[in-house]
């Protein structure tokens, strides 16, 4: 792992990046000596749209963002 300081990693992403890319590093970039953000491969990334394994199944017969009319809501939320 690298800690770098943010005018430095500016100055150097293309190599920062080729880095990470093949060498799977993980950087941590600092702001004042304080680390602000880390560059890590996308492997190790989480996908925050990645679909839960026990919810692939499941799908929607109307669209879910539409608001519900006034007879739909369940009388203890009305």
């Amino acid at each position: 792992m690298i800690s770098i300081n943010t005018h430095e990693a500016k100055t150097r992403l293309s190599e920062l990046l080729l880095n990470v890319e093949s060498k799977q590093e993980t950087i941590i970039i600092c702001r004042s000596g304080k680390p602000v953000a880390k560059l890590i491969p996308c492997e190790q990334a989480k996908n925050p749209f990645k679909t839960h394994p026990k919810l692939k199944n499941v799908t929607f017969s109307e669209d879910p963002s539409l608001p519900l009319s006034e007879e739909d809501w369940p009388a203890a939320f009305k």
